[in-house]
């Protein structure tokens, strides 16, 4: 118990340094980043501002999400999950977001495949996929490698 209340007043302590360590633990979800940090929220609704018809759950960030990992790329880190609108919906829309370690940057994937799709036809085959955020080359592979690595994305 000593350990955990030790690493729970250092984290405390640490203040700013808190959300990093949180991050690099995967200990926040993407259904709770807007409402974590205002500087989440502003960095978002600039990227959904200019989009065109996208859902209400993709413009909150609200639904289903899984544990957020920290992952680099080109030299800078970004806080990555999975979002889907629901857990029963999570085959057929997922968003992939990606958050700058500093918040200025955000970027996401959103993968849409036909709902009722048969088990034995492959989603890769049949799926749509929109970049939001204007990522670059680098940016799009690492949203494609997070999509990749679900086991049931085949």
């Amino acid at each position: 118990m000593s350990v955990s209340f030790k690493g729970l007043a250092a984290a405390l302590l640490l203040g700013g340094s808190a959300m990093a360590m949180a991050a690099n633990d995967g200990q926040m979800r993407a259904n709770e980043l807007l409402a974590s940090d205002p500087q989440y929220r502003e960095t978002w609704q600039h990227v959904v501002k200019k989009e065109e018809r996208l859902p209400e759950w993709v413009m909150n960030l609200s639904g289903d999400s899984q544990q957020m990992n920290a992952v680099e790329e080109d030299g800078d880190k970004y806080l990555v999950g999975p979002l889907c609108e629901t857990q029963a919906t999570c085959r057929s829309q997922r968003l992939i977001v990606a958050f700058s370690f500093d918040k200025d940057e955000a970027y996401a994937l959103w993968v849409q495949v036909p709902a009722g799709l048969p088990a034995d036809k492959s989603p890769t085959r049949h799926a749509d996929y929109r970049f939001l955020g204007k990522p670059d080359e680098g940016m799009q592979k690492l949203l494609m490698e997070q999509l990749e690595k679900d086991p049931n994305w085949y």
